[in-house]
């Protein structure tokens, strides 16, 4: 008994007919024929009726096609099993990530390195819509993207931090003396940001926008640090996670603001594809990111 027998009598089951069924599986209608007939010969059974117009099952057919399906149905799961483990052998993941976070991206690609060593792994910094728009079309497997209350379309998320957004300014600013400011304190202020495509910068957009102003932006820099610097040389208020403000505070002198109300937050998450990505080291990857960075809230 063949697997191309199996093949060749469940598609003529299906079909009703020799030619259809030859056309579907790319052989002759007489090699569809004879190998059905050699399998009728092997079982000693007629499996099909070929006494009417169309194709019909015998009584022993009918009994035989199920488990002709589950033996083809199980040999392709066994080739899914082998060309996924291939593929984790020998393939390719692409990671990106927004610029400044606290999560442990080199201690998880170097685990999985170690794990998985002939998967080339690529990792690109760039903004989260960039990074949003690249988990879309597949030119990422996973990236660390910064986002707001809800997730974006198109991908799936595993927060991994929560954190409110503050404004950090020299010890000589006017609002330094306020721990606590107001959002409509930074009304017509110089403000030092992330530039518009990140996170942060749409989480700020957005909040001042529902306050009904626009931010005066000072000054702009892709490197949160960068942002810090400028503004303990007194050039505005930074807006920052609050992680990232206080790592800078102690070196830079800088006081932390913490805006109020706190509906500004900081969201970084994990994302990748809605359905996961399309190869199995990326797959891989994501699980073991999934497992080993521990969620938010």
């Amino acid at each position: 008994m063949e697997l191309r027998q199996l093949e060749y009598f469940v598609t003529v089951a299906e079909e009703r007919n020799f030619t259809r069924a030859a056309e579907k599986v790319r052989v002759a209608q007489p090699g569809v024929s004879a190998q059905i007939r050699k399998l009728e010969r092997e079982l000693g059974q007629e499996l099909l009726d070929r006494s009417g117009r169309s194709v019909g099952l015998t009584e022993v057919g009918a009994a035989f096609l199920p488990h002709a399906r589950a033996a083809l149905a199980a040999v392709e799961q066994a080739r899914l099993v082998v060309d996924e483990l291939a593929g984790l052998v020998r393939g390719h993941v692409a990671v990106g990530t927004v610029t400044t976070h606290n999560a442990d991206l080199p201690g998880l690609l170097v685990g999985f390195h170690e794990d998985h060593p002939a998967v080339e792994i690529t990792l690109a910094e760039d903004s989260t819509d960039q990074l949003v728009e690249g988990l879309r079309t597949g030119r990422y497997d996973a990236a660390i993207i910064s986002i707001g209350a809800t997730a974006p379309s198109g991908v799936e998320l595993h927060v991994v931090e929560d954190q409110p957004i503050v404004a950090a300014v020299a010890p000589g600013h006017e609002l330094a003396p306020h721990p606590v400011v107001s959002l409509d304190a930074l009304r017509g202020r110089p403000l030092i940001s992330l530039p518009r495509g990140t996170g942060l910068r749409a989480r700020l957009d957005e909040a001042c926008a529902t306050a009904g102003f626009r931010p005066h932006i000072a000054f702009e820099a892709g490197d949160p640090g960068v942002l810090a610097q400028l503004a303990a040389h007194g050039m505005g208020a930074a807006i920052l996670p609050r992680g990232v403000a206080e790592h800078r505070a102690g070196t830079l002198g800088l006081r932390i603001l913490t805006i109020d109300p706190p509906a500004l937050r900081g969201r970084l998450a994990l994302a990748w594809r809605s359905g996961g990505p399309s190869g199995p080291a990326g797959r891989a990857l994501v699980a073991r990111a999934r497992a080993e960075m521990p969620g938010a809230g």
